[in-house]
């Protein structure tokens, strides 16, 4: 009894730190605050909606490591769940600005809390453009957090502790088991410094094109975190609407930055460290490029069959305007690329007439494939899509070949182990049931089509945000699906087994 007491108590004195390194993200936004002090609401209120969670955040965070001692050891079960509980514990606290500054009810508040630091994107919020920038703000800033993994920023600048390459790796599946330098919090370094560059690349580049400063952190915080949280209802339509002279150059450069987001933080050390083979020498990154390429034709070609396009280019080529072409072109890329890197910015809603009926189809395709292991993207991810495909591949092969010839399962030069074939097949799997499972709820207890309702699920389990949910109809649906979706949001940033083993007592014991 007293060793099983002994693992509960080492996972929350490790919350306890966790919880104290999250106060100060909760204060980051009071500069906001001051800034914008007296403009759409930004005031007293807005700095009591951060300053409270702040002081509950620390409050208990001190309380867990004075009255728990530990050795601060943790196996990989532990880590699983200081991750799951983590996450849950700063989704609740990041909560309460929403609450206490826009009077929000705590199931909202909840749901977007934890969509941000998910990278979701999926809102249950209107009126975006009239909102406390301050609230904006950390909308964005939860996002860009959760990005590279919050759990990953608490063990970078606090926690030196035996375990943490296992607290590391049950947050970040994402990030491929390689490292581009020995030793853990050197990797963390690197990470979060390309992290750090991009997001000054983004600010810098969106304001020189006209982007104000606090619309360009905003944009390029979810951009480059895979979130989609704009500051603006209309997302970056909002530029075209607004009649914004470079708003074409600034969807080009989102475009540019969710690709960033979308690959492997890996290929881009090799990049900046002058390997540029990277960019085509993997089955990951040739299946990525390859994915997005025909999924952007499919939907460029589709519209314009649909729209009589061919038609008027054979009967009366004189008439085709080229920037109707470039236009169909960039609203078509960026679609693909946002929803490819699961990051839900939109020129044009996924339900819009815009998009023929097999678009609306090919984008849920495209919500289960994701990003690249190692990105800030979610999905089942483009490598486990790539070793699905070899491993059907196989299979055919071993049908037709001699009974003494290999049959490993070959990618990149490298065998697959078993278990990690093993492993792919049974996040498949669980991805497809909770699908089936979150889309029937949803149907159940609203009046969504099929479709509607599975969107919904692919949505929050994919971590991507877009869906043929209304914002107004996701706002109004039964909390029990929101609850779902909570649930979805968390097991898909995850990767679902940490999430899990919570129900595991054996876990805890």
């Amino acid at each position: 009894m007293r060793n099983r007491f002994k693992r509960i108590k080492c996972i929350f004195f490790l919350l306890g730190y966790l919880l104290q390194t999250f106060t100060v993200i909760l204060l980051i936004p009071i500069i906001m605050v001051i800034i914008y002090w007296g403009q759409r609401g930004d005031g007293w209120e807005t700095l009591a909606a951060f300053f409270i969670p702040a002081f509950l955040s620390a409050s208990l965070g001190i309380v867990l490591n004075k009255t728990l001692k530990s050795d601060k050891s943790i196996s990989m079960a532990g880590s699983m769940l200081i991750c799951s509980l983590g996450w849950i514990l700063v989704s609740a606290l990041g909560a309460v600005p929403f609450v206490i500054g826009i009077n929000s009810s705590y199931i909202n508040a909840y749901f977007e809390a934890m969509s941000g630091f998910t990278t979701t994107g999926i809102t249950v919020y209107s009126g975006l453009d009239y909102m406390p920038r301050s609230i904006l703000f950390w909308r964005s800033l939860t996002q860009w957090f959760g990005g590279v993994g919050i759990l990953s920023f608490f063990l970078m600048i606090t926690f030196r502790g035996g375990g943490a390459h296992h607290i590391f790796g049950a947050e970040s599946h994402k990030i491929s088991s390689s490292r581009p330098v020995p030793g853990l919090f050197n990797t963390l370094k690197i990470l979060w410094g390309i992290y750090g560059l991009f997001t000054l690349f983004g600010i810098t580049v969106l304001v020189i094109e006209g982007m104000s400063l606090f619309d360009s952190i905003c944009h390029t915080f979810t951009a480059l975190s895979s979130g989609g949280f704009s500051p603006y209802d209309s997302s970056i339509a909002y530029y075209d609407q607004s009649g914004h002279a470079n708003f074409r150059l600034i969807e080009y450069t989102i475009i540019f930055l969710m690709l960033l987001a979308g690959i492997n933080f890996l290929i881009h050390y090799r990049i900046l460290t002058r390997d540029f083979k990277a960019l085509w020498d993997n089955i990951e990154i040739r299946y990525w490029w390859g994915f997005i390429s025909i999924f952007t034709l499919i939907i460029f070609l589709e519209h314009f069959i649909k729209t009589g396009f061919f038609t008027e280019l054979v009967n009366n080529p004189m008439s085709i305007k080229l920037s109707e072409i470039e236009k169909a072109f960039r609203h078509t890329l960026f679609q693909v690329v946002s929803i490819m890197t699961t990051t839900g910015f939109g020129t044009r809603d996924i339900g819009d007439s815009f998009f023929p009926a097999l678009s609306k189809q090919l984008f849920l395709i495209m919500m289960v494939i994701g990003g690249c292991v190692g990105s800030t993207g979610g999905g089942i991810k483009v490598l486990r899509v790539a070793i699905l495909n070899r491993l059907m591949y196989r299979e055919i092969r071993n049908l037709r070949v001699p009974e003494r010839a290999s049959k490993d399962l070959v990618v990149d030069n490298h065998i697959v182990p078993d278990e990690e074939t093993h492993r792919v097949g049974a996040l498949f799997f669980t991805w497809m049931a909770l699908l089936l499972i979150g889309g029937g709820i949803t149907a159940l207890l609203s009046n969504h089509s099929p479709w509607a309702s599975f969107s919904g699920m692919f949505s929050a389990l994919g971590n991507i945000g877009p869906c043929y949910i209304s914002v107004q109809d996701m706002i109004n649906i039964n909390p029990f699906v929101k609850i779902i979706y909570i649930f979805g949001m968390l097991a898909g940033r995850l990767e679902i087994l940490p999430v899990f083993l919570l129900f595991s007592r054996k876990a805890w014991t």
